[in-house]
């Protein structure tokens, strides 16, 4: 059946203001596979380069903490970290993923370095395998750049799996962070808390053959 230009005009007329309001809208949260394509990572030092046959996918930046509690050393006593807490964002400041330290189901719960999607709650734990401080990348009161293998992955409760693809995480472009340089010095500052805010941007890859 022919449409007549009565009925052509009508469509258009529906069409107009819908594609109007998607552009008062602001911008439109995109899938992981089309958000790909914008993710370009730093050149980062040698050693914390991710393995061939891996892309990144997703890029977010980071603004938290990092906690760090006084404990008895070999030296006497020393700030020692026990994890991140961090909110991170995507390239129009939405939140996008929560950054903290949580057991690992697939290691007999060992504690791990995780990363939870704000939306479908997918989770992905990781472990660092390799870190740079080298001058040339990092700033000198900054944390290190890191490499972060994954060593646990799983699905939300619906399903979602924005995350779960993931098999290696960088920490790049790192701001503050450093364990403070008093404060943890006696017997009475045993048990003390130093919560050090920084910043970062998280890049996070998956198998070049893997697609959504």
């Amino acid at each position: 059946m022919k449409i007549g230009n009565t009925a052509r005009n009508q469509t258009a007329r529906r069409i107009l203001p819908i594609a109007c309001a998607s552009a008062l809208a602001g911008p439109v949260s995109l899938p992981a596979s089309a958000y790909a394509d914008f993710v370009t990572p730093p050149s980062v030092p040698a050693d914390i380069q991710v393995p061939e046959g891996n892309e990144p996918f997703l890029k977010a930046h980071a603004s938290g903490t990092q906690n760090y509690i006084c404990l008895p050393s070999d030296s006497g006593f020393a700030w020692t970290f026990f994890g991140p807490q961090a909110t991170l964002f995507n390239r129009y400041n939405q939140q996008v993923i929560t950054h903290f330290l949580s057991p690992n189901p697939f290691e007999k719960e060992t504690s791990r370095v995780t990363w939870q999607h704000s939306r479908d709650t997918s989770t992905v734990w990781g472990q660092g395998i390799a870190s740079s401080s080298d001058p040339a990348f990092v700033a000198p009161d900054a944390i290190p750049w890191l490499l972060v293998q994954m060593v646990g992955a799983q699905d939300g409760p619906t399903g979602g799996h924005a995350l779960t693809p993931t098999t290696f995480i960088q920490r790049l472009n790192t701001v503050g962070g450093v364990a403070p340089s008093t404060g943890c010095a006696e017997p009475t500052d045993v048990g003390q808390k130093a919560l050090v805010p920084y910043k970062a941007e998280y890049f996070f890859y998956k198998p070049d053959e893997y697609r959504y």
